[in-house]
């Protein structure tokens, strides 16, 4: 096992961990939260250093990314473990397995310099950690991110925002991007039914972007637990006012799974209302995720309407942006990066994110 980085001894072999504001003490031979991160006689372990347990070659867009070098490949990867227990995960069979009394800590070993010379051989532009949560294979998602930027790879995180201030500040000069999951806008939420509590999320957003890490926001709009005008509404108010109006909010549609698989899939209608309410508030770039059908997924000017990026699914189909990040007919500036021009179309392969 691979010792881990940021925590503190404490009396009798026990430690704490500071990479995430769950800030878990762990007993001698105990594990924290995330059931990946181990204390053996008072030092503590990543148990899931390198033992990637999903690895495909993603469309940016799948992230979601869709400010972020459109169009390109993410190669995707991922351990297991999270250091939260979202009742309606969508990924609960890898992000939940190193918990409980099935605990299962499985993959394949990986050297990091392997993880880059993989995206390299499927002309990747980014490597995303994702699937699961990148915080809890920090120190494997550090080493691959270092190794990444010696072959002029860019990285991005997809994550719950629960990383503390020291970790994100020695991961930024390699980490180019991140969507990060608001979940919700209501403490009460967040401790019920994640594990968490919200504002070390909001607090992670505001730093990530004074970092000058490319952030987008996603909320899956679960039925009856964020999708009130009122908390769509909030959430979009504090991406304009905190984040910028330029960041793109992504709203996507729940489908029943784990623990919340009585609960019925988002209605349309809420998702359309929140386009709709992140526009009132200001927001540039709204997108409309999980809804086949409609147009939600394509970039348009904010200034003329003018259509920017044609997105089919996560697929771009015609990316017009013109040179110095412009919109062709207006002037306007696109906010992101690497928005210029064509990008090579990129293959979808799972249902993850």
């Amino acid at each position: 096992m691979h010792e881990a980085m940021f925590y503190e001894r404490l009396p009798g072999n026990s430690v704490r961990c500071r990479l995430c504001h769950q800030q878990c003490v762990i007993a001698d031979r105990h594990h924290g939260l995330c059931g990946v991160r181990e204390n053996h006689g008072g030092t503590l372990y990543s148990a899931n250093y390198g033992l990637v347990i999903a690895a495909h070659v993603d469309p940016i867009e799948k992230k979601p990314l869709f400010h972020f070098y459109p169009g390109s490949r993410a190669f995707s990867v991922a351990t297991a473990g999270c250091n939260f227990r979202c009742a309606f995960c969508q990924n609960w069979d890898i992000s939940q397995a190193s918990k409980g009394e099935n605990r299962f800590i499985g993959g394949q070993y990986t050297e990091p310099r392997a993880a880059v010379e993989a995206a390299l051989r499927t002309s990747s532009r980014v490597i995303a950690f994702t699937y699961t949560e990148p915080t809890v294979f920090y120190e494997w998602a550090l080493d691959v991110a270092q190794a990444a930027n010696e072959k002029d790879l860019k990285t991005a995180f997809v994550t719950n925002g629960y990383i503390t201030a020291d970790p994100l500040d020695s991961i930024r000069p390699f980490l180019h991007a991140a969507n990060v999951d608001l979940k919700a806008f209501r403490d009460e939420s967040y401790r019920r039914v994640m594990g968490a509590t919200l504002q070390p999320v909001l607090d992670t957003l505001i730093r990530m972007k004074r970092l000058g890490i490319w952030v987008e926001v996603t909320t899956l709009v679960v039925t009856e637990l964020n999708d009130s005008e009122d908390e769509l509404r909030n959430i979009a108010r504090f991406i304009s006012g905190e984040l910028g109006a330029e960041t793109p909010w992504h709203v996507s549609r729940f489908h029943p799974d784990f623990r919340y698989v009585d609960v019925p899939p988002t209605d349309p209608r809420a998702l359309r209302r929140a386009y709709e309410l992140g526009r009132e508030e200001g927001l540039h770039y709204v997108y409309v995720g999980n809804l086949p059908g409609t147009e939600g997924e394509s970039t348009r000017c904010h200034r003329c309407g003018n259509l920017l990026v044609n997105r089919i699914g996560f697929h771009v189909v015609q990316n017009r942006i013109a040179a110095g990040s412009t919109c062709p007919q207006c002037g306007e500036r696109v906010a992101g990066v690497g928005m210029e021009g064509a990008s090579p179309r990129a293959d979808s392969s799972v249902g993850t994110r």
